[in-house]
């Protein structure tokens, strides 16, 4: 059997390995393909797909976008997208100043709460990088302001912390268009994790369904067996794809396995190829 997975970070956003070490990992795990998902960049592409020729593992370009959904942050995946595509490449430019302009605000955020750290340091720690509050929490607990990257959300980074500011989010409807454009699936990441009601998930995936949406996450690394049976459920009541993977993010987020979820169930390569069918 072979086995992929559809959700996976590097350091090109808030992952803590190379593209071509994921790559190498994806190899040392046994799985057959993964799907390169960086936040607001394909930037490490390239280098995940070389790597994976080297490997012998078929790398799909993805990427994660957030959207707003009424007064709530949803994420996106586009998989089988065109990296290349420069109107992509520049609305993704475009979220990255977005994303600068929050950072310059929450680094002085943290000057107030007597923690000193600036843009400069945070692009020199992590360069290449789009930047998130993981690599917030990072320097805070390198410079010894927090105790841990947990400690450093529940203290000051979190919705409602004294350092938060809340960015720019496409709507949806933009950001579904913008993974087609692309040439992309556009896959609705991880629902369980919005923690909302039977209801009100439902209207949600009803919704991006009209905005053309094509699949979502049945499988995730941290689904209970009913979890899934609630996602897998409304797949089906909307047509919808089923996609899946671990959200790996190497150290931090040291829980989340590349390629495993819940229990240690694999999810088959049978998912990848029913994608790879929906796109043709």
């Amino acid at each position: 059997m072979n086995y992929v997975d559809l959700h996976v970070h590097s350091n090109a956003s808030d992952g803590t390995l190379r593209p071509s070490e994921v790559v190498c990992l994806a190899k040392e795990t046994g799985l057959t393909a993964i799907a390169l998902t960086d936040h607001d960049t394909v930037e490490g592409v390239d280098e995940a797909v070389a790597a994976g020729r080297e490997y012998e593992i078929e790398v799909i370009p993805g990427v994660e976008l957030s959207c707003a959904y009424i007064s709530r942050e949803i994420h996106i995946v586009g998989l089988f997208v065109d990296c290349h595509n420069q109107d992509f490449l520049d609305e993704l430019a475009r979220l990255k100043d977005t994303r600068n302009a929050r950072n310059e605000q929450m680094a002085k955020k943290c000057r107030e709460q007597g923690m000193r750290i600036t843009m400069e340091e945070l692009l020199a720690e992590y360069p290449g990088a789009v930047l998130t509050r993981a690599h917030f929490a990072s320097l805070l607990t390198k410079k010894g302001y927090v105790s841990s990257v947990k400690d450093a959300f529940e203290r000051y980074l979190n919705d409602h912390g004294p350092c938060f500011v809340p960015r720019y989010k496409m709507p949806c409807a933009q950001t579904i268009e913008l993974i087609h454009s692309a040439g992309g699936l556009a896959i609705l990441a991880h629902p369980i994790l919005y923690k909302l009601g039977n209801s009100e998930l439902a209207k949600l995936v009803n919704y991006l369904t009209k905005c053309g949406i094509d699949g979502i996450e049945v499988l995730y690394s941290t689904y209970t067996a009913s979890d899934e049976r609630r996602i897998d459920k409304l797949a089906k009541e909307n047509a919808l794809l089923i996609s899946g993977g671990s959200d790996f993010h190497g150290a931090n987020k040291p829980h989340v396995h590349l390629g495993l979820r819940r229990g240690n169930m694999k999810i088959s390569y049978d998912v990848l190829e029913n994608l790879k069918k929906a796109k043709v």
